[in-house]
């Protein structure tokens, strides 16, 4: 089943990093330790907390996240309705919400390879 591209499913998917999102003290430190507009320290920081969520979902659910930030990237969506009053624990602002963007789409797009590599080995 294809799914329309919808910007809310990324905000869901970034629900680890809101403020509102207050469960984890040591979660919360690691996301304050990392500077999110460096692009390697961004891929760890979703390494270790998106990672996770998003390998949690089915295929189709996770090739509608990795098909709506290729489509809202390629009309060169700005991403403000993302993080329009979307209160994080990042320590800086985010410089170029599309370089953000563009770091989360190759990081989804590698989990979901790797997963599927796995799953083709068992």
């Amino acid at each position: 089943m294809k799914f329309s591209p919808s910007l809310s499913i990324t905000r869901s998917l970034l629900f680890t990093y809101c403020i509102e999102n207050i469960d984890d003290v040591e979660r919360e430190a690691f996301i304050v330790s990392k500077n999110i507009n460096d692009d390697k320290e961004l891929s760890e920081l979703f390494d270790k907390l998106t990672k996770p969520v998003f390998l949690s979902y089915k295929i189709d659910e996770r090739q509608w996240h990795i098909d709506t930030l290729q489509h809202f990237l390629k009309v060169n969506d700005s991403f403000d309705s993302v993080f329009y009053l979307f209160d994080t624990y990042f320590d800086d602002e985010i410089v170029d919400q599309r370089q953000f963007m563009r770091i989360l789409l190759g990081c989804l797009i590698r989990y979901h390879a790797e997963d599927m590599q796995n799953e083709s080995k068992n």
